[in-house]
């Protein structure tokens, strides 16, 4: 894979080179733009990041988030509306409306001109967070957060097909925060140093540690409903997302046994899907047994309740939201304040 992988290097060092000579025009707008994305084509956690900023950030002023809506069926903009699905929005945005019903999400493939459309319908709005458009560089940003992996960072990888990397390794540079992900409950003495060692931070960019921290999972059907997990449960993790070692790692630790269905990340699921999750939950002890899903899966998977209902499944969904180590968490919103604050100057 490696002289494709050049290959596509080279397309991408000229696509990057345009913009910075001015060939292909950026655009600016004049209130705050955030982007949250990666270097890697999936599994960094930016849509709990993402979750993170809509959580705070609307604490104190009027958020909104566009996204491209990836997997969606449907083109050009349109607002997110709760009753959606993700074929006609995408799961994320999807996902982001059902938890913040109340703030403007909105999906658009062409974000230079969604922009505009999404403040021309939602005048209020006083800062904008674009989900995964670290590559969507026809917007400049104000403020680039970049993600990476703890066990997983860019500095590691490769670019596509030979790796994961959408761009090469020093397309960092471009970030003003970099927040290394999926780090353990506990640190181990000296991996903050080595990976900030490794990754090698301009004068510019702050780096953040954080971590995943999963709630009780309730009912994709009637959410009301809560299972926590237990020592003698027995779990079918069905999933398709970029990365589930960091999920099953925790599993591991909560239940008794714990098997897996994976799909690609964005999978729609089918029948012949339905009918493998059916057989292989089948195989568990019915009584101590549930199947466990992540929620921006649930966006797809609710597509088949009604086969969920008519064959019984307990379907349960794992919430998540994203914590940070030690003093980090201050340090971050600090930031993130001081450049809301100076471009309000």
């Amino acid at each position: 894979m490696l002289p494709l992988a050049l290959l596509y290097g080279l397309g991408v060092s000229v696509r990057n080179f345009c913009y910075r000579i001015g060939i292909f025009k950026s655009v600016t707008f004049d209130l705050p733009v955030i982007s949250v994305g990666n270097l890697t084509i999936g599994g960094a956690g930016k849509t709990p990041h993402l979750e993170y900023l809509l959580r705070w950030l609307d604490q104190f002023i009027d958020v909104a988030t566009l996204s491209r809506g990836y997997g969606r069926k449907t083109m050009g903009f349109r607002p997110v509306s709760v009753i959606d699905t993700a074929i006609e929005v995408g799961d994320e945005p999807l996902q982001f409306k059902r938890k913040f019903p109340h703030i403007p999400v909105s999906v658009g493939e062409n974000r230079a001109l969604s922009v505009p459309e999404l403040v021309r319908r939602s005048p209020g709005v006083q800062a904008i967070l674009l989900d995964d458009a670290f590559q969507h560089l026809a917007v400049k940003p104000g403020l680039n957060i970049l993600l990476t992996e703890f066990d997983r960072p860019f500095t590691r990888d490769w670019l596509l097909p030979a790796g994961r990397l959408r761009e090469w390794r020093s397309s960092y540079h471009r970030a003003d925060l970099i927040i290394v992900s999926k780090c353990p409950p506990e640190l181990p003495s000296g991996a903050r140093e080595k990976l900030l060692a490794e990754i090698k931070p301009m004068p510019w960019q702050s780096v953040f540690f954080s971590q995943y921290k999963y709630g009780v999972p309730y009912e994709m059907l009637r959410t009301e409903i809560r299972q926590p997990l237990l020592p003698g449960m027995d779990v079918l993790l069905v999933s398709a997302i970029a990365g589930t070692d960091y999920l099953l790692d925790f599993l591991k630790e909560k239940v008794r046994s714990v098997q897996s269905v994976e799909f690609a990340d964005h999978h729609l699921f089918n029948d012949l899907d339905l009918i493998e999750i059916k057989r292989r939950f089948s195989g568990l002890p019915r009584i101590s047994s549930i199947i466990l899903t992540t929620e921006k899966d649930a966006m797809r998977l609710e597509l088949h309740q009604d086969f969920f209902e008519k064959n019984n499944l307990p379907v349960f969904v794992l919430p998540i939201e994203v914590g940070f180590h030690g003093e980090d968490e201050a340090r971050f919103r600090a930031e993130v304040q001081q450049w809301l604050l100076d471009f309000r100057a």
